[in-house]
């Protein structure tokens, strides 16, 4: 069943753990506002923290995924404190203080963060538009699929703005620094075949099959799989891609492969010998710390 307690989002998970998360107001495009930015924060930070969900399916309501920023808003449409003066040494000393954290830090920023931090798969599906926040907020899911209707574009150069939500570090690696500059710097809008040639999309499907292939794909990462093996490799694979050496992957994957060895991994070795389905016991709210506090 659905939960519609949200005004701008579609939640509802099935009975394999996943969850489709639908972006929810067609009659906008579903339009980027400051309501959908607290939502999507909210969905990630508890709804889809619970064991119960094991991924997450992403898509839009109506013919297109994400249109971008509402521009539509009095004020500062971003939602930013025109008030305040920010510095980079003062941002970092204020990161959560309330004036700071809502007036000062990218609306999608904090929701690419949370994205990036829940231990489970996340998968775009990208059913129509998607340009601006909607095209940077799927990065920092772990695949994006889309539809031969999408259209995808980083637009910020006509509006005089940068590229927001943490992009400046997912797009480079996963399509290159000649290739994100590009797109970046063009402003242009990619049909779906493009972005598959960019490398930024893993598929392009009919329009009937686009959501029906994310959630089968979803379902065939968590189906009989260690939630804290997905949510570890996760880290790792995410961390590591980005450490100093090896030696600092090899310090955070010997931790990791320790605490598997003795939790699901017991479990894994098992029903692989008795040629059997393995019944994993860990969750995926309590993975072990394999990495230094930041």
């Amino acid at each position: 069943m659905a939960d519609t307690s949200y005004e701008t989002l579609r939640w509802e998970v099935d009975a394999d753990g996943v969850a489709l998360l639908t972006l929810h107001r067609p009659d906008a495009l579903n339009a980027f506002n400051l309501t959908m930015a607290r939502e999507l924060v909210e969905v990630f930070t508890t709804e889809a923290l619970d064991d119960a969900v094991r991924a997450v399916v992403v898509t839009g309501s109506g013919r297109a995924f994400c249109a971008g920023m509402d521009l539509s808003a009095e004020g500062n449409v971003f939602g930013l404190d025109e008030t305040l003066d920010p510095t980079p040494e003062s941002l970092r000393e204020n990161f959560d203080d309330p004036a700071y954290a809502d007036g000062v830090r990218d609306t999608g920023g904090k929701l690419t963060l949370a994205i990036n931090a829940l231990p489970k798969p996340v998968i775009a599906a990208i059913n129509g538009p998607a340009v601006g926040i909607g095209a940077t907020m799927t990065l920092a899911m772990d695949l994006r699929l889309a539809s031969t209707t999408a259209r995808i574009g980083f637009v910020f150069g006509r509006l005089g703005i940068v590229p927001e939500a943490a992009s400046s570090w997912f797009l480079p690696r996963i399509v290159g620094l000649q290739q994100a500059l590009e797109w970046v710097y063009s402003a242009d809008i990619l049909t779906a075949e493009a972005a598959l040639e960019g490398r930024l999309l893993r598929s392009v499907h009919e329009p009937d099959e686009l959501l029906p292939t994310a959630l089968e794909l979803a379902r065939s990462f968590v189906v009989d799989r260690s939630p804290v093996a997905l949510g570890l490799a996760k880290q790792l694979v995410y961390r590591n891609s980005a450490a100093d050496s090896p030696r600092e992957a090899h310090l955070a994957d010997s931790l990791a492969m320790w605490h598997a060895s003795v939790g699901d991994g017991k479990e894994g070795v098992a029903a692989f010998l008795e040629k059997r389905t393995p019944e994993f016991t860990g969750r995926a709210s309590e993975l072990p710390r394999v990495f230094p506090e930041d």
